[in-house]
């Protein structure tokens, strides 16, 4: 177990008193240049976390941080970052975070709206938010910052009013990663379908830039003869419509080699192959959710990109709380790993 630094340790390394060390950690008392030097030296040896500093900071109250993300209980997607702001909140609670969560439907603008505007109007220290409406979180973005309140975001990168922190994938990288992932696993040219399943993909600046990178990668490829064909199915939620239209894509093109999902409903495709017979046709998406992880282990799906949502709800608040508790300088952006996950790995990743 790895050993927590106490102010004994750190005076011992500076050859100085402990009550020299604590004067310099909490700023008060007079200490030389040169004792002041080594005691710095030896905290960042030692690796020394100031939680007396900490305890102070939130000494007046409770240091409360909102939460606006995403029901959990609309769409199963979003109850890994609900776990990763709770567990980030336990960790943290020591210190006197508190997390209030402010839950919207991810389906809809007004939900959203009207959480973003409640929490507006209440007092608190940081925001962490899953701007996943574009165009709406512009406007709750832009009175944050008038106001002086930090946020973070999360899921989707909006940089225009500057967050303290992003946390989340590169969302163009990972749609050159999912084009290389088709581009390999097909033999001969022809076509792939980028299968936007989302009711405003426009007002989602995320699965924009997922498609954008796809597109990228084959219009940079040296090879010839793809071609990549775009697919708005915004009513994926309702089978009988969505398969006709579906249908008629499959019709019209026959050299069909694949899909690629921008989000996490590869499972809507993914069934869809299987009642028509199409599993051979290649099927890359994103996120470990229940029904793509039995589609992947049945070989339809090929390849899921794991977005580690948990991670984004953890590190989210985590971040917010060093900068705004612990004072530490937090780099703008926070991008997690690219991880693609088979049949053959699933079982690391569960």
């Amino acid at each position: 177990m790895k050993k927590i630094a106490r102010i004994k340790d750190i005076a011992e390394r500076a050859n100085v008193s402990a009550g020299t060390v604590d004067r310099v950690i909490h700023n008060r008392g007079r200490v030389s240049e040169n004792a002041k030097k080594r005691i710095l030296k030896a905290m960042e040896e030692l690796k020394y976390e100031p939680n007396m500093m900490a305890r102070a900071l939130v000494s007046s109250g409770e240091f409360r941080i909102a939460a606006l993300i995403p029901d959990p209980t609309h769409d199963e997607y979003w109850e890994a970052p609900f776990r990763g702001v709770d567990e980030a909140e336990a960790q943290m609670r020591q210190y006197g975070v508190i997390v209030d969560k402010f839950l919207f439907e991810q389906n809809d603008v007004e939900s959203f709206k009207h959480e973003a505007q409640r929490l507006s109007e209440m007092s608190y220290k940081g925001i962490l938010v899953a701007p996943i409406f574009y165009r709406e979180s512009l406007a709750f973005l832009s009175k944050w910052s008038q106001e002086g309140i930090p946020f973070n975001l999360f899921n989707t990168h909006i940089p225009d009013y500057e967050p303290v922190t992003y946390v989340g994938q590169d969302s163009y990288q990972s749609g050159l990663l999912a084009g290389k992932l088709l581009h390999y696993g097909s033999k001969e040219p022809g076509t792939f379908i980028v299968a936007q399943l989302d009711k405003e993909v426009l007002n989602s600046t995320h699965l924009v830039k997922k498609e954008q990178g796809f597109m990228d990668y084959f219009e940079e490829s040296k090879e010839n003869g793809f071609k990549i064909v775009r697919a708005e199915i915004n009513n994926w939620d309702d089978e009988r419509s969505c398969h006709k239209q579906l249908d008629e894509l499959v019709r019209r093109n026959s050299d069909l080699r694949g899909f690629f999902v921008t989000n996490s409903r590869s499972f809507v495709i993914g069934d869809y192959l299987k009642k028509n017979g199409l599993e051979y046709l290649q099927l890359v998406g994103y996120d470990l959710l229940t029904k793509n992880i039995g589609l992947l282990n049945e070989g339809v799906v090929d390849f899921l990109i794991n977005q580690n949502p948990r991670g984004q709800g953890y590190w989210g608040v985590r971040l917010l709380v060093d900068h705004l508790v612990f004072r530490k300088e937090v780099d703008q952006i926070k991008y997690l790993p690219l991880d693609v996950v088979t049949k053959e790995n699933l079982q690391y990743y569960i």
